[in-house]
Parts: C-alpha cells; sequence; structure tokens
C-alpha cells in the first residue's frame, strides 16, 4: 500500500473515532438532562406546597390538637388508660404535623389546652367536653367519633394533593388512628355497648375493626 493511501486510511479512522467519541458524549449529555428533569419532576412532589395543601396542614394540626386535648381532659375526668396512651400518640401526630409546617416556612399557632383557631374544632371540643363528663362509656365513644373522623378528614385531604411528603405523613397518621379506633371501640364492647361509625361508611369501619393492629411508620 502507497504512503499516500495509508495516509488517507488514517485520516479516515481518526474522523470516525471523532465522530463515535462526540456520538458518545450527546448520548451522555441527553441522558444525564433527561434524569435531571426525572428527578425535577420527583423533587417538586415534595418541594411545592399550594394553598390547598397549606391549609390542610393547618386543619389536621388542629384536629390531632383536638384529639389530644380531649383525650387529656376526658383522662382527667375517668382515668380510664386509653386517653392517656392515646393523648400522646396524639402529641406525636401534631408534631409530624408541625414538621412539614416548619419544613415549608408556613406560620401556625398553637393555643392552649382547649383553645382553637378553627372554630368548627372548637364547638367539636366544647361539645365532646360536656358528653363526655355523662360516664365513661360515653367518654369512650367520644373517643372514637374523633378516631372515625380523623381517618375520614385524612383520606380527603390525602386525594387532593400530589405532595408525596404531606401524603406519606398522613397515611402514617391514619395507620395510627385505625390502631386508636380499635382501641377505643374494644374499651366500648368491654361495657357492654357498641359504637356506630359517624364518618366512616359501615363497610370502612368493618374493614378496621375486623383487621388487626398495624405497625405504623
Amino acid at each position: 500500500m502507497s504512503e499516500i493511501s495509508e495516509a488517507i486510511l488514517n485520516d479516515i479512522d481518526m474522523k470516525r473515532t471523532r465522530l463515535l467519541i462526540v456520538v458518545f458524549g450527546l448520548i451522555l449529555v441527553t441522558s444525564f438532562i433527561s434524569c435531571s428533569k426525572d428527578d425535577d419532576n420527583t423533587g417538586n412532589n415534595n418541594t411545592e406546597i399550594t394553598q390547598t395543601d397549606k391549609e390542610a396542614l393547618l386543619f389536621m394540626l388542629e384536629e390531632e390538637k383536638l384529639a389530644r386535648d380531649t383525650y387529656s381532659y376526658l383522662y382527667g375526668l375517668w382515668r380510664i388508660v386509653q386517653f392517656s396512651n392515646i393523648k400522646s400518640s396524639e402529641q406525636s401526630h401534631m408534631n409530624a404535623v408541625a414538621n412539614l409546617l416548619d419544613l415549608y416556612n408556613i406560620d401556625y399557632t398553637i393555643l392552649e389546652e382547649g383553645l382553637f383557631v378553627n372554630q368548627d374544632l372548637q364547638n367539636l371540643y366544647n361539645q365532646f367536653v360536656i358528653d363526655g363528663a355523662i360516664d365513661q362509656t360515653k367518654a369512650l365513644q367520644i373517643g372514637a367519633t374523633i378516631e372515625d373522623l380523623d381517618i375520614v378528614d385524612l383520606e380527603n385531604n390525602i386525594k387532593v394533593t400530589s405532595n408525596t411528603a404531606i401524603i406519606s405523613v398522613f397515611e402514617s397518621l391514619q395507620c395510627g388512628s385505625r390502631n386508636h379506633l380499635r382501641s377505643f371501640v374494644s374499651a366500648i364492647e368491654i361495657f357492654g355497648e357498641k359504637y356506630t361509625p359517624q364518618y366512616l361508611t359501615q363497610e370502612e369501619y368493618n374493614s378496621i375493626i375486623n383487621s388487626s393492629n398495624e405497625q405504623c411508620n
């Protein structure tokens, strides 16, 4: 082969190699951009917060407080162990919601025990402490009612958000509330009474009561 032909072939090989390097580089860049976009989309579910999300967090903070404050009051009246144990759990629920509010820099106020910013929750608390003073069975019925309400409100808020952090926390709170409901219903039945769901459907209620306690995150 002449030196000229060999030089031409070498030049072709070099150009081909350079072309392959360029093509490979473009593939890597495109792949990186695609992955970055996917990461951003995943992150948006955790970082973006809507007005509906804000309102849900503020409301659920006080609804968990409603449970804590009511159980604290009823334990003081009747010394029933469920109220003491579940009151502590409700404080943990409040902390979980407060952590999300802090994460998203949302201002919130936790009033003293028995007082609420939300008037509907204030009205519920006022009625609960009156009814709960009637007897122990009525007090336990109120506990079951609060957990019944909590499960439904959490579910409604889960359905209208795409924020994965909120969904994760609310699902964990739901798990705890299902266990609390089972505990209150068991205590009610010891007194020979039954609980009729006020917010859950009968089918949803039966599914919870007929299931074992869950391990919640």
